[in-house]
């Protein structure tokens, strides 16, 4: 797979996104004429975690290891060998994910950029697998598309199906496989409807096919109400509902603020005793891992969650060190060089 285009990748070669102390390492072996084969090692420091961005980590190692003769390219990657985990493993504390041997004074520049692959997508991975792991089987979806850079979607759309999501929001999201893109209907549509969520839905049904009609019904803060206002209006169309309900907000239905599960059992019975059983109920709107155990663990009927900003935030870091020089064992205190029998050699 194409990861970066030309000038993307022209700049990775010329260390623009490398730390410079990188950069003058590489620099300073190159006027030594030091060609050092080192070992670096890979790890991170967290239990359980969903490895994810080892393919593009390796991808870069393909288009990034080498040196730059006047203007012409070098490439020196056939020197390295290289052994790592996969995309998907689980892995643990300080276990290495990778080692990469080769002439140190080719790579020294790329540091910085595979740690910082590999963290973010292994974050994101891990994230969206805990959260799955708390839904019980039921689908999450992947709504965090507003909740950072938006030039991080590709690679974060790929981490989080890999971490087990049911669905993601938009075509950068989808493009590492293939996929198609789900959403419901924003606040935005209603307004534009003049507040009227059963004419923005009808809107949304008329102009949008092969998509599930699911309409978002927290608009006017009566999630029990526009359910079922809608749900007369659309009948057998209308696939599901989404309840949306900001958390400083307190539906007129409910006790206490946000989606809850009291407001979802009021929105279900509702929709049930008027005979909208097939419509089925979708929460969003500041989902964590935590929030959806909490919901499972009291049984709340929801068929689905829409989760965002928690799978894009927390850390994964990433550390690599140099553990072995032309085939003697050295490393900075601390460290050592660890096999691991788990690692598959990578075909160069």
């Amino acid at each position: 797979m194409i990861f970066w285009d030309k000038a993307t990748t022209k700049r990775i070669r010329r260390g623009y996104y490398s730390a410079v102390y990188f950069n003058r390492t590489k620099f300073i072996l190159k006027q030594e004429h030091d060609g050092s084969v080192v070992t670096m090692q890979v790890f991170q420091w967290n239990d359980n975690s969903v490895l994810c961005g080892m393919r593009e980590a390796i991808e870069l190692l393909r288009i990034g290891a080498g040196q730059w003769q006047g203007n012409r390219w070098v490439t020196k990657f056939p020197t390295f060998a290289v052994s790592a985990l996969s995309d998907g493993d689980t892995i643990r504390s300080r276990e290495p994910v990778m080692h990469i041997t080769g002439p140190y004074v080719y790579v020294a520049h790329l540091e910085s950029l595979y740690l910082g692959i590999l963290a973010r997508r292994t974050m994101v991975a891990t994230n969206t697998r805990r959260v799955i792991e708390a839904a019980n089987g039921k689908p999450v979806f992947f709504f965090a598309d507003r909740f950072d850079y938006f030039l991080n979607q590709e690679g974060d759309g790929y981490a989080a199906r890999l971490g087990g999501a049911a669905g993601v929001c938009t075509l950068a999201h989808a493009s590492r496989w293939k996929g198609i893109p789900v959403g419901t209907i924003p606040h935005a549509l209603i307004a534009i409807s003049g507040g009227d969520t059963i004419k923005a839905t009808q809107r949304f049904a008329k102009h949008i096919h092969g998509s599930n009609v699911i309409a978002l019904v927290d608009f006017d803060n009566d999630c029990v109400g526009t359910s079922l206002a809608v749900a007369k209006v659309l009948g057998k169309k209308l696939w599901g509902v989404r309840l949306d309900t900001a958390g400083d907000l307190i539906d007129v239905s409910a006790s206490s603020p946000g989606v809850n599960p009291t407001l979802v059992r009021l929105v279900r019975r509702a929709l049930d005793r008027a005979g909208y059983t097939h419509v089925k109920i979708l929460v969003s709107g500041g989902f964590t891992a935590e929030k959806v155990r909490m919901f499972e663990k009291e049984k709340t009927p929801v068929d689905g969650y829409g989760v965002g900003s928690a799978l894009v935030h927390g850390n994964n870091d990433f550390t690599a060190d140099v553990v072995k020089v032309n085939g003697k064992k050295i490393a900075k205190v601390g460290r050592m060089y660890m096999p691991n029998i788990r690692l598959r050699q990578v075909k160069l």
